[in-house]
């Protein structure tokens, strides 16, 4: 079975093994917080264990008071799941749009789920010579035929932002053509001026939007799974509660999401992380010959324009690093990757391999 994300290090682990003696893995290819999953979490979860014999609250009403407190949103505008994914597809279930638009490229699991629903998917193909870049031509392209649109800020793979004025305008376009605006804000938490960027406060004005966030990435739970959604929508949210099953929530994510809520100084650490690992990989990734696109998250979206030899993500995997590439991204192709931040001395790692690339590609064209 071919997997279209990255974070596959089983499937490393696997090939590496057969080799004899495999090096240690460095995943530069799933966006997690490089700090890990915060303590208080940790605490939450192991002293928690005894409870995990009764069934989960599937109304999550703790973790919903707690996530109301923090967005400043309603509790009843609020549903968790089992990841973003999870509700990703339960929307795109309840809905059964006839039509939709996606950006190309961004999140795979926009489509995927679109298409599990029965949807035709229309493709919004953003430029290279403009940096990947959602521009004005968007609004052109929304139209009556549409039922969805999917957008991502921080777009994912490349990075780039959408400013809050320019998803005001589109948001007011899918409001007058009838458009439901699902817009993921996943990467937001990353960013140095997240409110800057998010739409959140015109869910009250407009039914028609429902924004996305998780765990998952800003405090690295990818393997507990918790993601939740917001919108002001009652009759969508209903649906798409009714999309999936009750218990979609497992008890240990519910107490993770409370814990993790309380961690300030664990987001201040990262973003101060961020800062300062994201100058130190791109300078040590321009000096290894690769073209930096785009950096506004825990991610850095490039071209590898070294040439010769074995595609970058191949020569890396050898030495147990991996990064994302992104060929199978609708609107990209060979020679493009994703890199995750992580801490300072993996970072090292990963640009000392580059110039290890780079020295024997070199010696090779000499």
């Amino acid at each position: 079975m071919a997997l279209i994300h990255g974070g596959d290090i089983y499937t490393a682990k696997e090939v590496l093994g057969k080799l004899g003696n495999p090096p240690q893995i460095l995943d530069f290819s799933a966006n997690i917080n490089p700090l890990g999953l915060p303590e208080g979490v940790k605490r939450a979860i192991a002293e928690s264990v005894d409870t995990f014999d009764i069934y989960p609250d599937p109304l999550c009403r703790s973790l919903i008071s707690a996530l109301s407190a923090h967005e400043e949103v309603p509790g009843d505008w609020l549903l968790c799941g089992n990841g973003a994914a999870d509700l990703i597809f339960r929307t795109a279930y309840a809905v059964r749009p006839k039509k939709a638009m996606v950006l190309a490229p961004t999140f795979a699991e926009y489509e995927e789920a679109l298409l599990a629903a029965g949807c035709q998917v229309e493709h919004f193909g953003l430029s290279e010579s403009d940096g990947f870049q959602t521009g004005e031509g968007l609004l052109d392209a929304l139209d009556e035929g549409l039922s969805m649109l999917f957008l991502c800020n921080p777009n994912n793979p490349t990075g780039q932002l959408m400013s809050r004025e320019f998803l005001h305008r589109v948001l007011q376009r899918c409001n007058s053509l009838g458009i439901l605006l699902f817009l993921d804000e996943c990467f937001n938490d990353f960013l140095e001026d997240p409110e800057q960027f998010s739409i959140k406060d015109y869910l009250k004005e407009f039914e028609n939007l429902i924004i996305l966030k998780a765990f998952t990435k800003i405090y690295a739970m990818a393997g507990i799974r918790l993601g939740y959604c917001m919108t002001a929508n009652a009759g969508l949210l209903r649906d798409i509660r009714s999309a999936g099953q009750p218990w979609s929530v497992s008890a240990p994510a519910q107490l993770a999401g409370i814990s993790a809520l309380a961690e300030k100084d664990y987001l201040e650490a990262t973003k101060a992380l961020l800062r300062e690992e994201r100058e130190y990989l791109i300078s040590g990734l321009s000096e290894t010959g690769i073209d930096v696109i785009s950096s506004n998250a825990n991610y850095i979206f490039i071209r590898d324009a070294n040439g010769g030899g074995k595609p970058l993500h191949e020569a890396l995997f050898e030495k147990g690093i991996l990064i994302r590439n992104c060929d199978n991204y609708h609107g990209l192709g060979p020679g493009y990757y994703r890199i995750c931040i992580r801490k300072h001395e993996d970072n090292i790692k990963l640009i000392e391999a580059l110039a290890e690339r780079k020295d024997t590609l070199w010696q090779k064209q000499s």
